[in-house]
């Protein structure tokens, strides 16, 4: 057994190489970001060698000028609103697709599928001018709005593939017990999204959690910005500050490291059910 393994690796070498390969390509960058976060200004190593002395000054100052934390609270809440949103727009405009076979929804289907091919920023100035009539600029409402419709589309195409592949014969059996449609939606079909559901969470999150260029013209007002809007600020007409940025980033991306952890699992499961009933 153990020759045949052995054997097994000699013949994919190339697969265990290229696989640590990728690994180092995603490892190296965070690497680099925590090494120069206990870096000082006059550390003048290599980006990959360790500092010549441990500095945490860099985290003291992050947390001193008492941007951080509003940044954190201001970004959890675009992210958690805009989430809720989708998933309860997004689960309730795939249902009808996923069950009424029809040309009309075919249509829908396929107009859905073309959004998620237009890049969002090349309909920046369109958006940026419909919230400055509406009075949204300078608002997380209105940031909150943008990123919903941006995300929609992919949560309802997830959604509907994975509806699908539920049983139809569930809703007749809801129906035969008095459950309305939306009952059903709810009592027998959403408990059944909570792979798929997770999987939206962690891609959609990711990309709230890290959205920088809307927010850059949507939230105008320092005591709004964002985490990337913070982090930003490090790199200023005044100079730059490399280590302390490095420091504020590090804090930034670990609770969406903590929630992949925790969440992988159903991520995973969520992702494979998707691509499989697509």
């Amino acid at each position: 057994m153990e020759k045949k393994v052995k054997k097994e690796i000699v013949k994919d070498w190339w697969k265990y190489l290229l696989g640590i390969a990728i690994i180092i390509f995603h490892i190296l960058p965070i690497y680099v970001l925590i090494v120069m976060s206990f870096k000082t200004k006059t550390d003048s190593s290599s980006l990959l060698s360790f500092p010549q002395k441990i500095y945490t000054g860099n985290y003291t100052k992050v947390f001193e000028a008492g941007t951080l934390l509003s940044a954190v609270k201001n970004t959890l809440i675009i992210t958690v609103c805009v989430l809720l949103i989708e998933i309860a727009v997004g689960g309730l405009a795939a249902y009808p697709l996923a069950r009424n076979k029809s040309k009309g929804n075919n249509l829908v289907k396929g107009v859905i599928l073309g959004i998620m091919m237009i890049p969002s920023l090349s309909i920046l100035v369109g958006v940026y001018s419909l919230l400055v009539s509406i009075h949204g600029i300078s608002t997380l409402w209105g940031i909150i709005l943008v990123s919903s419709a941006f995300g929609l589309p992919m949560t309802i195409y997830l959604f509907t593939n994975f509806i699908s592949a539920i049983p139809v014969s569930l809703d007749e059996a809801s129906a035969i017990d008095g459950c309305s449609v939306t009952q059903t939606f709810f009592s027998i079909i959403l408990p059944q999204l909570k792979p798929v559901t997770v999987t939206i969470i962690i891609l959609n999150g990711v990309g709230i959690w890290n959205e920088y260029a809307y927010s850059l013209y949507v939230l105008q007002k320092p005591k709004l910005y964002t985490l990337t809007l913070t982090i930003s600020q490090y790199f200023s007409t005044g100079g730059k500050d490399v280590n302390g940025a490095a420091a504020a980033a590090s804090i930034a991306i670990f609770p969406l490291i903590f929630a992949y952890i925790f969440l992988q699992k159903y991520f995973i499961q969520g992702t494979i059910d998707s691509a499989v009933k697509g």
